[in-house]
């Protein structure tokens, strides 16, 4: 018997929810709202979740990464009268096992639970022991990390080409390096290519290697990048640098493992693995024209996407502590010890550089602090410091509301207004701002906080809040 939730303000689609699903013979809890819906997840593990869409205080689509990032995560299976034209789309791209339109036969609606059921019942039954994974520099142990390390070890047990997604300084080459580590690669060698320092006229010698002879200046053979990862991991870091005129033979290269080095007369191969990393959209740059499509397919067999630090603030103390300990030994000072408005302060920013500004952060620290036991806001570079406080006042300067001239709302029209908790009243209204606000700015960050004035680290915070995605 499986534990089923059904989410849906609609009272008598949850009745019929509860009798068809309860026929099947499997055990059924209901709730009105989104907000009830997450605590009863909260509270209890279920196995699938019958989620609508327009709900009174919240919109299910955006809703689905809220409930599938948790450990044995129920299957969300959308169930809505809603039209939206993107829906199904929306909903497959934020995990959604199926989607569903109102009305629907009873066949129509149970098929995807029987399917989901089956699938749980398969993937759990035949996961393997867990395995200590091998992370050496990747710290933290938020929800959004262990997703992420999920795939590093899925990557680890097979040999498939792995494309590394995020932003500058959120730790893509650490990924990378696990993923070596843990495969059955490891002894092998772990050769990184930098495609953004590579030029067009020096880009096959450096990946091919050359010939003796093959132009001025090569008295020797020597091998590429590509041969000195035999056996073992080659990285492609920042792959979305590849010049366009070179990636076709790098095309080739992927297919059959086999290339020619410059002014050579044979063709040579490499047994190596690939995985590859980009701070950039590679989808819109297929569309540009500036990437191969073929290539994309070939290096996003498996995807791995690193959250910005910013959405994993939860990663925040422990990170600070880490490095704070490490520099200490660097330095040779004695450990220190901080003030809780100084982690304030780092949970408050909202990191633009992400992992790699943090470390930074936290050595500039230990360096000009050395002999003071305890760390304090003050101690933060003055940069960091205004961006947080700015940031402050314009949340407190939105924050304020003009009181309306008294008499002004006639009684009658203050009679028939339907009135709610005021905290209530305040969650949903700024739930509808922020998430109109994303709709307008298509999700730009630096145009929703033009628009609404917020700092970033604000704006961030009120969409964590609400659940709501920065982009579709």
């Amino acid at each position: 018997m499986a534990k089923i939730l059904v989410i849906d303000d609609d009272t008598h689609i949850r009745e019929v929810c509860r009798l068809v699903i309860e026929g099947m013979g499997h055990e059924v809890e209901t709730r009105p709202s989104l907000t009830k819906g997450l605590d009863a997840l909260d509270n209890d593990v279920y196995d699938v979740v019958y989620l609508d869409v327009d709900l009174p205080d919240g919109n299910g689509l955006l809703s689905i990464p809220k409930i599938i990032e948790r450990d044995k995560a129920p299957e969300v299976i959308i169930f809505t009268g809603a039209s939206y034209p993107n829906g199904a789309e929306l909903a497959i791209k934020n995990g959604a096992w199926d989607y569903i339109e109102k009305p629907a036969t009873a066949e129509t609606m149970t098929l995807p639970l029987i399917r989901a059921l089956q699938y749980r019942k398969e993937k759990f039954a035949n996961r393997p022991p867990a395995v200590a994974l091998k992370r050496e520099g990747i710290i933290g142990n938020s929800q959004r990390v262990a997703s992420c390390l999920d795939l590093v070890a899925q990557a680890a047990n097979a040999d498939a080409n792995t494309l590394i997604t995020g932003e500058t300084g959120t730790g893509k080459e650490l990924f990378a390096r696990a993923i070596h580590d843990n495969s059955d690669r490891a002894e092998g060698p772990f050769v990184v290519v930098d495609c953004s320092s590579l030029t067009e006229t020096l880009i096959e010698s450096v990946l091919f290697g050359h010939a003796k002879g093959a132009f001025t200046g090569a008295e020797k053979k020597q091998e590429g990048l590509i041969k000195q990862a035999d056996k073992g991991t080659l990285f492609l870091d920042e792959v979305g640098e590849l010049p366009f005129s070179q990636q076709k033979a790098f095309l080739r290269v992927l297919q059959e493992r086999r290339f020619r080095p410059v002014g050579a007369k044979e063709e040579e191969t490499s047994d190596f693995r690939l995985v590859a990393a980009t701070n950039k959209d590679l989808e819109a740059l297929v569309a540009a024209g500036g990437f191969r499509n073929d290539l994309l397919f070939r290096l996003r067999t498996m995807h791995i996407h690193i959250p910005p630090l910013r959405e994993r603030g939860e990663d925040i103390r422990e990170l600070a502590i880490h490095y704070m300990n490490a520099y200490c030994k660097k330095y040779k000072v004695p450990l220190k010890g901080f003030s809780p408005e100084f982690l304030d302060c780092l949970q408050e920013y909202d990191w633009p550089g992400n992992v790699r500004e943090l470390v930074n952060l936290m050595e500039n620290i230990i360096v000009r602090a050395q002999f003071e036991p305890t760390l304090y806001p003050k101690h933060l570079p003055p940069e960091v410091r205004i961006r947080i406080m700015s940031g402050k006042r314009q949340e407190n300067g939105n924050g304020q509301e003009l009181e309306p001239a008294q008499g002004a709302e006639p009684a009658a029209a203050a009679a028939e207004m339907a009135l709610t908790p005021f905290d209530a009243y305040k969650k949903d209204t700024e739930f509808r701002y922020f998430k109109a606000l994303m709709q307008q700015t298509g999700g730009d960050i630096h145009k929703a906080c033009e628009l609404s004035e917020l700092g970033k680290q604000s704006l961030y915070r009120y969409l964590r809040i609400h659940g709501i995605p920065t982009r579709a």
